[in-house]
């Protein structure tokens, strides 16, 4: 017979509840692990953000200078004359912006965003201190000592031939305005959908009239791709027209009156074909598809295979990404540009396969640019405000399917109406650069909306991680992602170990 032990204490929990209390500890133990469990994350990711800032600080004493932001105090002009009292009380006066100055082909102060030929980047003249100098905004000349033409473009760099190739839309001749030839560049939103917004950088109501001027659309005719070579990012040879329109087809998606946007080429290693991705549409905007080319060289010609509409659907602005492993994705804006799909391509590049995911729905975002960095997807977008700027936005995932979380404005320096309208530009593509961790260069496209043609190229530094004084972007919870920047400069030029070497 077994004698209970007087003194033996009990192993249940002084609790009225009985086991509810028991649940209750667990389930708050749980909470204290994850908590810990996010902070440990957190120092963590910190440490590593921290050490790659110190590592690039030590190596490359330049990388200082490009996180040493520059500020801009534009006076925006009194106007021209002054209206009448009647006038004044029939239409209340709004208050003129930056964006309209922009927007405004006979600005007082158009010369700041577009500075004429006086001022163009001339590789070939500018040595000794002047030597590889950005100057956003400015023309860039190429080795003939014409603008360059590469507009809405994207970036290879060919391992073969140690060279990138830069493509872009070959825009020249006269800009064609609605009332004149059609709609064109559509912004994918109607005019009350507009009016109810913030604008993008006012953070004012728009009035009707302003929304029916940028809804008058341009472009103009289809010439083709351009493609230029460099060695060192800086100066571009001229290597043709890559992929040239059609004159007299008019059936065809390269004819002349049609639209040819955001070229982007990637090279497959299992074909040994170059493959053009492009978007296609007509003149009104209604057909809403993607173009395919392939060439056998980095310099064509590429031949045109046809045109889709990607897993069925309407397919905007658009770009192509190449992962680590190989495996292309497409990325297009889609329903009416109200969100932005991706799926992975074929073997060979050549078409869409049938996975595709749908995000940053109801967001309104186009021109997407991707990226990667440490394992990372990080992609920059902008919003649906046709040839005007408007806000940059940067997301990130663990997976290129998603989801993605979006991060926040990236741009940093200027001011505040330059921080909202991207430096008054729109992303088009991400250049990795090799040699320091986490840097890259921003490409954007100024677009003059009056003459197409005269658009001009903003590249800024891009880094991932920095800078250290400022506080991280995180939401709470996993995963945390370190803060993508883009720094504003008048002048800038890469560190000589970042440059490619014949």
């Amino acid at each position: 017979m077994r004698v209970r032990n007087k003194y033996r204490k009990s192993t249940a929990f002084p609790c009225n509840v009985g086991s509810r209390c028991s649940i209750s500890i667990v389930v708050w133990s749980l909470v204290g692990f994850l908590l810990m469990l996010q902070i440990y994350s957190l120092i963590s990711h910190r440490n590593t953000v921290s050490g790659d800032i110190k590592l690039r600080m030590s190596r490359h004493p330049l990388v200082r200078e490009l996180e040493q932001v520059e500020e801009e105090n534009i006076q925006i002009p009194p106007p021209r004359g002054k209206r009448s009292p009647r006038a004044a009380k029939r239409r209340p006066k709004r208050t003129t912006t930056l964006v309209d100055e922009f927007l405004d082909e006979n600005s007082q102060i158009r010369h700041v965003f577009f500075p004429d030929m006086k001022t163009a980047i001339d590789p070939l003249k500018d040595a000794g201190n002047d030597s590889f100098y950005y100057y956003p905004g400015r023309i860039w000349l190429d080795t003939e000592g014409n603008p360059i033409q590469a507009h809405g473009g994207g970036m290879i760099y060919d391992e073969r031939s140690s060279t990138y190739y830069w493509y872009g839309e070959y825009k020249d001749g006269p800009t064609y305005h609605a009332h004149k030839k059609g709609a064109a560049r559509a912004l994918g939103v109607g005019v009350e959908q507009w009016k109810s917004r913030r604008f993008m950088a006012s953070g004012s109501a728009v009035n009707e009239e302003y929304v029916a001027c940028l809804l008058r659309l341009e472009q103009v005719d289809i010439i083709g791709v351009g493609c230029y070579s460099s060695k060192d990012l800086w100066t571009w040879k001229n290597e043709g027209i890559v992929l040239t329109a059609e004159e007299s087809n008019e059936t065809h998606d390269l004819h002349k009156s049609n639209v040819l946007e955001r070229p982007k080429v990637i090279y497959n290693e299992n074909t040994g074909k170059y493959v053009m991705w492009m978007h296609i549409d007509d003149a009104n905007y209604t057909k809403a598809a993607v173009g395919i080319a392939v060439s056998d060289y980095p310099t064509g010609p590429f031949d045109y295979l046809g045109s889709q509409r990607p897993h069925g659907y309407e397919s905007r602005d658009m770009t192509v990404f190449k992962d680590d492993d190989g495996v292309a994705y497409l990325i297009y804006s889609s329903e009416d540009n109200s969100e932005l799909h991706i799926g992975p391509l074929t073997k060979d590049y050549l078409d869409v396969k049938p996975d595709m995911r749908r995000i940053l729905v109801g967001q309104h975002r186009e021109a997407p640019a991707l990226f990667k960095y440490r394992g990372t997807y990080y992609m920059i977008t902008s919003g649906c405000t046709g040839w005007a700027p408007n806000e940059a936005l940067a997301h990130a995932a663990d997976s290129i399917m998603g989801p993605w979380e979006t991060m926040g404005n990236p741009c940093i320096g200027g001011n505040k109406m330059f921080r909202l309208a991207t430096f008054f530009s729109q992303s088009t593509f991400v250049i990795p650069l090799p040699g320091i961790p986490g840097s890259y260069i921003f490409m954007a496209d100024r677009w003059n909306p009056a003459d197409l043609s005269d658009s001009r190229y903003v590249w800024l530094p891009l880094i991932v991680g920095g800078p250290a004084d400022r506080p991280f972007e995180f939401n709470f919870g996993f995963p945390l992602w370190p803060r993508v920047s883009i720094y504003w400069h008048r002048k800038w030029r890469l560190p000589s170990s970042w440059r490619v070497t014949k």
